[in-house]
């Protein structure tokens, strides 16, 4: 396995071309790492380093016969031994014997490698597919061309043609390192420009450290550094470069790199972020007969414009895709997103491919009264210069004579607002060269052989270019951010930007902010969203008219919830309806599209839609069903977090003091698929804990967060999670519920302080016991102390460190909550190792480790490895130390705590540090500012100190001193003794 710089993927065993269909027994070589012969898993015996560098020369020859004086040289060079042509035709018999019949041949007094199919070697694997993500990066395809080139890249074992002699070894070496430099560089400069600038710095840091002299990779890290905000950094990047060219080559930097520094020195907003995409090229307009008239502003949409300007474009050549005599394109979706505009468009570009006329109809299908078909058949024969007295009574019969008169004819239909499948079939050409374009909000699901296409709203940079076709430059660009926010209030649907747009343009004395002051009251923004016969309610009040009576109950509640989408299992709570029953129901609204199906097993409403639904559950729906709704979804919530909770922690008892439920929740067969359903339910999640201030779900709602602590401290969901907690902490107040606020502030001390805002976590904490006492709650108690003792550590206070850490262990212990001591002795454990007691520290941890194990808790467990690997250090154990932090890492990444993730790598770097190996700790303090960490400020600080440490002993001194001033405004502001020390290590830099 190959673990130096830039190589991120492992090999596999039998690297394949895509669709590759050879046989496991296939012969395979590899020459990128070790020269290898593999047949199937089966590894080959290629000889001694002379006979496997003969195999490498054939390899490297692709296919072409190499002379006996050739592969001499390629051996030995200018001083081969006597008995070379000898040994050349040995070593040929014996690989000869190994391989394949027919693979080494001989000819014209030579040898040649005929590699027996496709894929079979590595390199020629990494050629075609370093051109497939060339193409892919031509054609702006950036993520799947930085996917090929990682494959690329994987395909490296080590160094290429490892142990192979001889100076045709040698050179090729050269060769293909270079090449896989360059397709790093490549891929890097690809990352930068998908906005990936923090996850390159420690890449790149790393990779500067062993290509030291590579100047294109250092002008990618001084990029990557500046778009993350790092920009004295960025400087001191160039600044260790011109020095180190200056003393190893004598020259300057090339011309690219001093343009970068110049550009970061101006601060050009060219730099701050990736070039934007090219504009796609305008579209011509046409003027077919029937049509309705195309919009004259109308933006965007230039995928499905391709998309389906290509399907017809086939149909009126006869050149359809697999075989069909006609092509019919269906597009379906919400009232107001466009359908008909979109349809319309691409039928006016497609006319030169219909040069027989275009036909069109309103089959009124969202109305109470759709078309009838036999009426529209008769309207169309006419339009195709039919008789009257020629055109039959039945529907069948004038269904048969529009297919006859349509023969042999290129003829577009578009049938606009079809109501189903039913309604259009009688409609539809059959006959080649003809095709059908229709529009509804219902998805032809069953319409035979349709191209489906689901219409969503706008892009944001769409949905602010149609507005701006609308309103006018000048008064958009005067008013940006007040024009996003307009907009974003439409929810990107297109039919309310247009009239939200037509609002303004038609009153001069209105500002774009007035526009976005009164559709930011979403009580009133559908009724704002109308202009003249236009209304956004009005085209819902059609969807909602023609619904079922459970469809319409199902609409109303579920509208109610304010999560981003709802899960199936969510639903069936809110509705109080078995699952199958539930997901018929919402598969119907999906089909009607006042619903839309997120992924598989997940809904959810359009903005507007949404508001919609609530409007109607204000007006249709019973008050005590509204709240009981609610209240089912909250208990689902509750009960499934706490039984996550009960997987993940074992034997914690928490689970034991919460609120009770009514209504179950989900069982899981494993911990995996816990934290898969907390994680991806998390926005759900916290947004009902948020909705339920008042009431009887004020307490349940403190206790979910209670339950979906991982939230918090994984990182990813920290922001919302306090919201959260601040919204209950403040309602709770109001109630006077004692109780409740001090859980809801526990709950806050908590992500505060994985925040490092220690102030603010220490005064929530405070108040939390205070209030826990007084209502005889003691698991707050617990938890609290626990924060405080934090807090104190990390502030230097360590006798009420050790004060509040015992309180909380003998509270744990009171309760018979053995994780909870367990996780006490780990920190009072941290607590002695920054006492200079790191026996006790060691004995501490090992005790809490202990526990972990005997509970089998896996992630508990990660934070008990970490407090014993930082133990270990400070006893100086470094290499013990390394395997307990290694573990932890692994643990978290496998829990998805990306911030202890990133607090390990830190801990890792400071020990990388004091073994002193200064490249592997840079990477490691680099992976752990990309990731975030525990701590804040603090962590911070110290992340930076060990950083700027690692580049110091690098030779990069400037940005040494980048990291370290940085560092020390940090720490100054944390109010950590370690300022002192970063002081000390700035003096002599800046007195230089």
């Amino acid at each position: 396995m190959d673990d130096r710089v830039g190589h991120r993927d492992p090999r596999v065993p039998e690297q394949r071309r895509p669709g590759s269909t050879e046989e496991p027994a296939t012969l395979r070589f590899d020459v990128l790492g070790p020269v290898r012969a593999r047949r199937g898993d089966e590894r080959l015996a290629t000889g001694s380093p002379q006979q496997r560098a003969l195999l490498a020369a054939l390899l490297l020859r692709e296919g072409r016969t190499a002379t006996a004086a050739e592969l001499i040289d390629a051996l030995w060079g200018e001083e081969p031994p006597s008995q070379a042509l000898a040994a050349v035709r040995t070593y040929a018999s014996r690989l000869r014997k190994v391989l394949d019949p027919g693979v080494l041949v001989s000819e014209s007094g030579g040898y040649a490698v005929r590699v027996p199919a496709e894929g079979a070697l590595d390199l020629a694997v990494a050629q075609e597919w370093a051109v497939e993500a060339e193409k892919a990066r031509t054609a702006g395809d950036l993520s799947h061309a930085r996917e090929v080139l990682n494959r690329t890249l994987g395909l490296w074992d080590g160094e290429a043609l490892a142990g192979v002699p001889g100076p045709y070894a040698e050179a090729q070496r050269v060769r293909l390192e270079e090449w896989r430099l360059g397709l790093l560089e490549s891929r890097l400069d690809m990352d930068l420009e998908q906005g990936c600038h923090a996850e390159a710095v420690s890449e790149l840091t790393a990779l500067t450290a062993a290509y030291p002299l590579r100047e294109r990779l250092r002008e990618l890290l001084m990029l990557a550094l500046y778009r993350s905000g790092r920009q004295a950094e960025a400087l001191a990047v160039y600044a260790d470069t011109r020095r180190l060219l200056a003393e190893e080559l004598g020259v300057d930097p090339r011309a690219g790199l001093r343009q970068l520094q110049h550009r970061i020195l101006q601060a050009d907003p060219e730099l701050a972020e990736p070039s934007a995409p090219a504009a796609e090229p305008a579209m011509v307009r046409v003027r077919p007969a029937q049509l309705p008239a195309t919009v004259p502003d109308f933006t965007g949409r230039s995928a499905f414009v391709r998309e389906l300007s290509e399907v017809l474009a086939g149909a009126g050549d006869g050149t359809g895709a697999g075989g069909r005599v006609m092509a019919v394109s269906a597009l379906a979706g919400i009232g107001g997103v466009g359908k008909t505009t979109l349809a319309v468009h691409v039928a006016h570009q497609a006319r030169p491919a219909f040069p027989d006329g275009q036909l069109y109809v309103d089959l009124q299908g969202a109305g109470p009264r759709s078309a009838e078909p036999e009426t529209v058949l008769g309207s169309f024969l006419r339009a195709l210069g039919t008789a009257d007295s020629a055109i039959p009574d039945s529907l069948e019969e004038r269904a048969a004579l529009y297919r006859s008169v349509l023969d042999g004819r290129r003829v577009l239909v578009l049938l606009d607002n079809a109501k189903d499948a039913a309604q259009i079939r009688p409609l539809l050409p059959g006959t080649e060269g003809c095709a059908a374009l229709v529009t509804s909000r219902v998805r032809m699901v069953d319409l035979a052989g349709a191209h489906l296409v689901d219409l969503d709203v706008m892009s944001p940079e769409e949905a602010l270019a149609l507005f701006t076709r609308i309103v006018g430059e000048e008064r958009v660009a005067a008013e940006r951010k007040a024009a996003l926010d307009v907009v974003a209030a439409c929810g990107f649907l297109p039919l309310a930007i247009r009239i939200a747009a037509s609002r303004l343009a038609a009153r001069r004395t209105w500002t774009v902010s007035v526009l976005a002051a009164k559709l930011a009251d979403e009580r009133r923004r559908l009724d704002e969203l109308q202009a003249g016969d236009l209304a956004v309610k009005a085209t819902f009040e059609l969807g909602y008219g023609a619904l079922e009576p459970a469809q319409a109950r199902a609409f109303r509640l579920l509208g109610l919830a304010d999560g981003p989408d709802t899960s199936l299992a969510a639903a069936a709570a809110v509705l109080d309806l078995p699952t199958e029953d539930t997901e018929d129901v919402l598969e119907s609204l999906v089909d009607t599209s006042l619903l839309e199906s997120a992924a598989p097993g997940r809904y959810r409403f359009h903005d507007l839609v949404r508001l919609y639904a609530r409007a109607c559950a204000d007006r249709d729906e019973p008050p005590g069903e509204r709240g009981t709704a609610l209240s089912r979804l909250l208990d689902f919530y509750l009960a499934t977090a706490a039984g996550v909770y009960t997987i993940e922690r074992p034997g914690d008892r928490t689970v034991v003091h919460l609120e009770p439920t009514s209504y179950r929740g989900l069982s899981f067969g494993e911990r995996t698929q816990a934290l898969d359903w907390l994680f991806a339910e998390a926005q759900c999640l916290l947004a009902c804990a948020r909705q339920q201030q008042s009431g009887s779900g004020l307490r349940r709602a403190v206790d979910l967060l209670w339950a979906a602590k991982d939230l918090a401290e994984s990182g990813a969901n920290a922001k919302q999670y306090e919201w959260a907690a601040t919204a209950l902490r403040d309602a709770a107040q109001d109630a006077a519920d004692v109780r409740a606020e001090s859980r809801a502030r526990t709950a806050l001390s908590n992500v505060q302080l994985a925040a490092g805002r220690y102030s603010e976590a220490d005064q929530e904490a405070r108040r939390a016991i205070e209030l826990a006492t007084a209502a005889h709650d003691a698991t707050p108690v617990s938890w609290a102390a626990t924060d405080r003792g934090i807090i104190a550590l990390g502030q230097g206070r360590y006798e009420e460190a050790e004060k509040f850490l015992t309180t909380a262990r003998d509270g744990y212990r009171a309760d018979g909550n053995r994780p909870g001591e367990a996780n006490a002795l780990c920190n009072l454990s941290r607590l002695y190792e920054r006492m200079n007691r790191p026996s006790d520290a060691v004995t501490l941890a090992r005790q809490g480790v202990d526990i972990y194990q005997q509970l089998g808790l896996t992630l508990r467990l990660a934070n008990g490895r970490y407090a014993l690997g930082v133990a270990l250090i400070s006893a100086g154990r470094l290499s013990d130390g390394l395997v307990q932090l290694s573990d932890a890492l692994e643990m978290f990444g496998s829990n998805r705590q990306r911030l202890w993730e990133g607090t390990t790598h830190f801990r890792i770097a400071q020990l990388h540090l004091a073994d002193r190996r200064p490249a592997q700790a840079a990477q490691h303090a680099e992976q752990a500012l990309a990731i975030g960490f525990i701590g804040g400020d603090l962590i911070r600080g110290g992340v930076l100190t060990a950083l700027g440490r690692s580049l110091h002993a690098l030779g990069q001194s400037d940005r040494a001193r980048a990291c370290w001033h940085e560092a020390l405004s940090h720490l100054e502001r944390s109010g950590a003794p370690e300022a002192a020390e970063v002081r000390r290590l700035l003096a002599p830099l800046d007195a230089s």
